[in-house]
């Protein structure tokens, strides 16, 4: 971790499989400490949204390296959450499909995409004051944040409320194939070659299966005021 105090503050790093709750818990506790959320999930799947709408295969690493050097990926703060915008264009609905979700496994597991993205979530993160979730925050985009979570939960917990989500989207799902999509999308998520989804050794770990949204935030809160506290000193 990094000895240097940060202008803003320090660098919460939010790591686990989907489903597991992550933007949920990161917009809240964002909201909590006045810091600034950064979703890292939604910027790659802002990047398999343009990739499906301009007809790029996953494996064309060098039309993926030029689409993403044209993407401008931002975010507006509205209430507890934020919208997702790409060249200005709000693509926070049409990115949370179930279509889009599958395709940004294998998006994010280009090498292209994930060294474009590192350097624009190193640029906004570098004075601190942020909390980033994702998949390799902690491992990879900032092994030196002064705070780890491992955020999971049950793949059949995590499916089940997956499945809640959709439905309620009015999406014609079962509860069967949403949990089954979730054991898919964690085995591609852990089996890639590029940054897989791996526990940081010094991230605390959270099984959110059995505790509510409050618990999680409490606990998580409790930790990084009392990291916020030893940078000052």
């Amino acid at each position: 971790m990094s000895s240097k105090v940060r202008e803003k503050g320090v660098i919460v790093a939010i790591d686990g499989p989907s489903g597991a709750g992550k933007s949920t818990i990161t917009k809240l506790l964002a909201q909590r400490l006045g810091y600034i959320h950064l979703d890292t999930g939604a910027m790659f799947r802002a990047v398999a949204l343009m990739a499906s709408q301009r007809g790029i295969a996953v494996d064309d690493d060098a039309a993926l390296a030029a689409l993403c050097s044209t993407l401008e990926i931002s975010f507006l703060r509205e209430g507890v959450g934020a919208r997702v915008l790409v060249n200005g264009e709000d693509v926070s609905s049409a990115i949370r499909t179930e279509e889009i979700s599958l395709l940004t496994s294998a998006i994010s597991a280009r090498k292209p995409v994930r060294a474009a993205l590192l350097a624009m979530q190193r640029q906004m993160a570098r004075e601190g004051g942020v909390i980033l979730e994702g998949r390799d925050i902690g491992t990879v985009v900032f092994p030196d944040a002064e705070v780890k979570f491992f955020l999971t939960a049950s793949a059949e917990e995590r499916g089940k409320r997956r499945f809640l989500e959709l439905a309620a989207r009015g999406e014609e799902v079962t509860l069967e194939d949403t949990i089954a999509k979730v054991i898919s999308r964690d085995s591609q998520d852990e089996a890639r070659e590029c940054a897989p989804l791996r526990q940081a050794d010094d991230a605390l770990a959270v099984d959110s299966t059995r505790l509510s949204i409050d618990e999680v935030l409490n606990l998580m809160e409790e930790t990084v005021r009392e990291r916020i506290a030893g940078e000052k000193r």
